[in-house]
């Protein structure tokens, strides 16, 4: 089996579609179906089925899957490992960050790394975070800095470096702005749930963060709009269409903090690589610079 012919496989079989999986690897259409006729050649199998325009893995295909994923990641890995001992910095970093840190906290690390290492061809993706733990995961991104997930996987290195503060905010001509109950200096966390909310999608990271301190407290948040781009939950804050939850960065003259009576939420933000898999110098490069940014 060679490494183009399982490349197409793969990228059929992720797109469900050989006319995009052939834009993907930037060949012709024709040419993703020879090398998977190649592919079902040496396997004996047929791999795909067509059911109308949809494209299915068959039963041999799923097999091969997981195992076609493993051999590229070994290739791709090996010529790392050669490729290291040149010692050169170069070559191509795909890296994952969210929105929210290629925004606020990534910018001039990105600027002094490219300044430091112009061989290197960095290739960023903005993905929520738990995309980018999957990429990371299956071998198609090198490393991400995002938002860490609450809980330790044990087949990838996860490395804290900053920790966002998560502030109750609202507009300043929202009701909650001035609104203090006699009989305590600070509003509960079920006061808060008499008005909507604008909030991350709970799938997210930040959103379960968010959501299990109001289960802990027997309550439902009571979430009109969801988004997981931050910049936009500020904005749908900003012009009053609910409270929300930001990190202390992005409070402005446009939002006031809400003083509400419960032990701060905290956000781990950080980096993550595979630790089965072997680092390219320009990702050991970009980790020596992000771990002395988290010494300053």
């Amino acid at each position: 089996m060679d490494t183009q012919s399982l490349q197409a496989f793969l990228a059929v079989a992720d797109t469900q579609s050989f006319s995009r999986a052939a834009e993907q690897l930037h060949l012709t259409q024709p040419a993703v179906s020879k090398r998977i006729a190649t592919l079902e050649s040496q396997v004996g199998a047929r791999l795909f089925d067509r059911i109308g325009r949809r494209i299915a893995l068959t039963e041999a295909g799923n097999v091969l899957m997981p195992q076609a994923r493993r051999i590229l990641f070994t290739v791709e890995d090996s010529r790392r490992a050669l490729a290291n001992l040149s010692g050169q910095v170069g070559g191509k970093l795909i890296l994952a960050t969210s929105h929210h840190i290629g925004l606020h906290r990534l910018p001039p690390l990105l600027k002094q790394y490219t300044q430091r290492h112009p061989e290197v061809e960095l290739d960023l993706h903005f993905l929520d975070s738990e995309q980018a733990y999957q990429g990371v995961l299956d071998g198609t991104l090198e490393m991400a800095v995002v938002t860490l997930a609450p809980h330790p996987h044990e087949q990838l290195e996860v490395v804290e470096l900053w920790r966002d503060r998560l502030c109750f905010t609202c507009a300043i001509d929202h009701p909650l702005a001035n609104q203090t109950p006699a009989s305590q200096s600070l509003l509960s966390l079920a006061d808060l749930c008499e008005f909507n909310c604008v909030m991350p999608g709970a799938k997210t990271f930040t959103g379960s963060l968010i959501e299990q301190r109001f289960i802990e407290a027997g309550l439902k948040l009571p979430v009109s709009m969801a988004t997981n781009y931050l910049e936009t939950l500020k904005m749908m804050c900003g012009v009053g269409l609910g409270w929300s939850l930001l990190p202390e960065k992005m409070i402005d003259s446009e939002l006031v903090e809400i003083e509400v009576d419960t032990a701060p939420i905290h956000r781990p933000l950080g980096y993550l690589v595979h630790t089965n898999r072997t680092l390219s110098n320009a990702a050991r490069s970009m980790i020596e610079q992000l771990e002395a940014a988290r010494q300053h």
